[in-house]
């Protein structure tokens, strides 16, 4: 007696393939940003676009869309898998061939001219890669819309429904919020940070960061650690999710708390049910990447969440200081742990995005977004930008950007067409205070739990509400199923403004008294 196949046989078959070659595509990409010899960037850029032209095909073909329609019928997660593989397919037919190519050949070559402009502070030699990349996005939003703007396209591939006009109003209260408070703390004393740019062994913070990994719950057996000029992380299936970082022996802050921002990362990753390995809920289709989560947003607001709400809070120094201070004796003797802590949650406007404390962060992202926005409506042109970049950096935080390395080279995400991801970053730390809260409605021992240094029941948590689940919600589906509500920032503006009024002696601020400029204090 012959067995007819389940009706998401083929579909399932067909989205393992498609899974594959997006995973060789990332595993390719790491080599390039990790250990890659500078000669091989022509050829990677041929390999990746050789590629990413067979993914688009696998996806095009229209064997993929009569597979997708005959498990429509299987039962949840099949079916939304299907329809959300049919939404890429119809997506991606507007996206011409010739333009999927060239953008992932720039894609890689870009990659290799930023690299070089950024140690020689030589924008000049990557405005025409950046143009050209502009371009091509122009064309890809064309491509895309229907839109109110040409922007909201290029938003939507990495937080579904998000646009500008959306958008907008949410960072402009959150500018509102903050700058009132920036300027309330600058008339404040600031903590002591000396210490922080002491010299501090390569290899022992090597040691001390992949230890703090370990203990949030990081797979090694399922991961590694690396190094790259920009920390990322970037996955293979659950089974091989990897992360890197940044190690300067001038400054302690940003290996470890590079590393604790990627590990929230992976540990999204790493929890996604092994049900969904190499499914189309565990694969961007329309933006051509092999990635778990529900958005980036989403997985942003995973990494805020570990970095900032656990690794910078006064509980995990309380506990892990003494292990840092024994790692390095002679640069911290004459530092204890609340001084350590006061001067990681220093609020201090600094040029480098990575680098910059939680308040003035999203100051940090709204100026891309805004400029790249610009960008792509054409009221800004490249040659303008670095002018563009600096005048802002002034205005928003009173900075003087010296040079272009420091400023509009900073970032890797153009180079690596990524425009359009920038909001993802704030849009995921205000989801990381909703997620937050609601885990600590969750479970009423969380605050006892990580005094203790006991990582895991946050971990399941989130596991069980959001990890497991890869892909199978929109972010709004998941943010109401997890919290009981859509986007909202109050959560994340009450935690800036309590954490910073405590830290800095301010009077907690309320809605009917915001944050004000406080007075200078008389030495």
């Amino acid at each position: 007696m012959t067995v007819s196949p389940p009706p998401d046989h083929a579909f399932r078959q067909r989205s393992a393939e498609l899974n594959d070659l997006l995973c060789v595509l990332n595993l390719l990409n790491w080599d390039a940003r990790t250990q890659m010899p500078p000669g091989g960037s022509v050829t990677r850029a041929q390999q990746l676009a050789t590629l990413t032209g067979l993914a688009r095909e696998r996806l095009l073909d229209p064997a993929y869309e009569t597979a997708a329609r005959a498990a429509l019928t299987a039962p949840h997660p099949t079916d939304r898998a299907a329809r959300q593989s049919l939404d890429a397919v119809h997506a991606m037919r507007r996206v011409p061939d010739d333009l999927t190519r060239d953008l992932a050949h720039l894609r890689a070559e870009a990659l290799d001219v930023w690299v070089r402009a950024r140690a020689g502070n030589d924008f000049a030699s990557f405005a025409p890669s950046l143009t050209r990349m502009v371009d091509l996005h122009r064309r890809l939003a064309d491509a895309l819309g229907p839109g109110d703007h040409p922007y909201d396209a290029l938003l939507g591939l990495y937080e579904p429904g998000l646009t500008t006009a959306a958008l907008t109003p949410v960072l402009n209260r959150l500018r509102a919020h903050h700058l009132p408070l920036l300027q309330a703390i600058q008339a404040r004393p600031a903590p002591r940070t000396d210490f922080l740019t002491r010299h501090y062994p390569a290899a022992l913070q090597r040691a001390f960061a992949r230890a703090a990994a370990e203990r949030f719950g990081y797979d090694f057996g399922r991961g590694r650690l690396d190094e790259s000029a920009h920390p990322f992380e970037i996955s293979f299936t659950r089974q091989d999710v990897r992360i890197t970082t940044r190690v300067q022996e001038h400054y302690l802050p940003g290996a470890l708390f590079g590393t604790l921002h990627e590990v929230g990362h992976a540990l999204y990753e790493q929890g996604v049910h092994p049900d969904l390995t190499r499914t189309a809920l565990a694969t961007d289709l329309l933006g051509q990447y092999a990635v778990g989560g529900a958005s980036y947003g989403t997985h942003e607001s995973q990494s805020r969440l570990w970095e900032n709400r656990v690794g910078r809070s006064a509980a995990y120094w309380d506990l892990q200081f003494p292990a840092l201070q024994q790692t390095f004796p002679d640069q911290l003797a004459d530092v204890d742990a609340e001084t350590f802590l006061r001067a990681v949650n220093r609020v201090q406007p600094t040029l480098i995005r990575v680098e910059a404390d939680e308040l003035t962060y999203d100051l940090h992202v709204m100026l891309r977004v805004d400029l790249e926005r610009q960008l792509i409506e054409g009221t800004l042109q490249v040659r303008d930008l670095p002018d563009a970049w600096n005048a802002r950096m002034q205005a928003d935080l009173g900075l003087t950007v010296p040079d272009d390395t420091r400023g509009v080279l900073q970032d890797i995400h153009w180079s690596a067409g990524m425009i359009g991801s920038f909001a993802t970053y704030t849009v995921g730390n205000i989801m990381a205070s909703q997620f937050h809260d609601a885990a600590q409605r969750a479970l009423p021992d969380l605050d006892s739990d990580l005094q203790r240094g006991e990582y895991g029941p946050l971990r399941d948590w989130l596991t069980q509400q959001i990890y497991r689940h890869g892909r199978t919600y929109t972010p709004q589906e998941l943010l109401q199923r997890v919290t009981g509500g859509p986007l909202d920032p109050d959560p994340y503006l009450a935690y800036l403004s309590g954490k910073f009024s405590n830290l800095y002696g301010l009077p907690a601020p309320t809605p009917e008294n915001p944050p004000r400029p406080a007075p200078q204090e008389t030495p």
